[in-house]
């Protein structure tokens, strides 16, 4: 339901208004948080390349959609591992409000210590969600997105390391791309292991394949750090993940959205 104006002006009053988008290589990932509350989430897709101008149109169209006033937005805080997209969208943010976002990457500072001058932004925001949402324990964070990312951090915010892997759409379509007769497959889980068509047995492969990986992963992780990690799931296609494993204790798409939400205002 759309807010009336009443409740948009109640709404405003009541809390700081920030725009968080994250840009990936696939989507461009948008937030609107009331407070630390994340009220709304919307997402565009990175490609075909798009000017500031066409940008700017698509942005305001969505604003209209979830009736949000650019007058009443705060602050906007931008985390990218797409260089070339994050002008042409601190472009399109400025015109839009008439100010200039903050942009947050691995240097910002943080209580989380990424150790590494290479982690890419994304990364670090989940480390740092992570840090906030679940304290007092160690974490694994797998970042289903357009690579598999599984990043481990201790109950003091130290990073403890990284892996990335090939992710489940990328992989996937390069199997399409590269194969005569593969038809291309809606990525949910098979009623059985074993297929006798070629959908499922697509399906079975893509999605306990990569549960395998992930189950895998999550035990040699914490085989290695001698403990058992709470595990987080985020990215586009956690969702189809989570139900199929109880090794996965929470699946949340706007994982990442609140970790560049925490660097940008915390």
């Amino acid at each position: 339901m759309i807010p009336s104006r009443n409740e948009k002006k109640d709404r405003s009053q009541a809390g700081l208004l920030t725009i968080v988008i994250n840009i990936g290589n696939t989507n461009i990932r948008f937030g609107l948080f009331h407070g630390d509350e994340c009220e709304k989430s919307w997402i565009f897709n990175t490609k075909p390349y798009r000017t500031s101008d066409e940008m700017q149109m698509q942005f305001m169209m969505m604003y209209q959609t979830y009736a949000i006033e650019a007058g009443d937005v705060t602050q906007i805080i931008i985390g990218s591992v797409v260089p070339q997209l994050t002008y042409d969208i601190t472009c399109a943010i400025q015109k839009i409000h008439g100010k200039k976002p903050v942009i947050v990457d691995r240097t910002t500072p943080s209580e989380v210590e990424p150790k590494s001058k290479q982690m890419g932004t994304d990364i670090y925001a989940n480390l740092v969600a992570a840090h906030h949402l679940y304290p007092g324990k160690k974490k694994i964070i797998f970042d289903f997105g357009t690579a598999l990312t599984a990043s481990c951090i201790n109950e003091s915010g130290e990073t403890i390391g990284v892996i990335i892997a090939p992710g489940i759409i990328t992989s996937l379509n390069s199997l399409i791309h590269d194969t005569a007769q593969l038809p291309e497959i809606e990525l949910i889980a098979p009623k059985s292991v074993l297929g006798l068509d070629t959908v499922s047995c697509m399906q079975s492969g893509m999605v306990f394949g990569y549960l395998g990986m992930v189950e895998g992963f999550i035990e040699r992780i914490n085989a290695e750090v001698k403990d058992d990690c709470f595990v987080i799931a985020t990215g586009g296609v956690s969702h189809v993940y989570k139900p199929l494993t109880e090794k996965i204790h929470i699946a949340d798409r706007l994982h990442t959205l609140k970790g560049l939400y925490y660097l940008g205002t915390k």
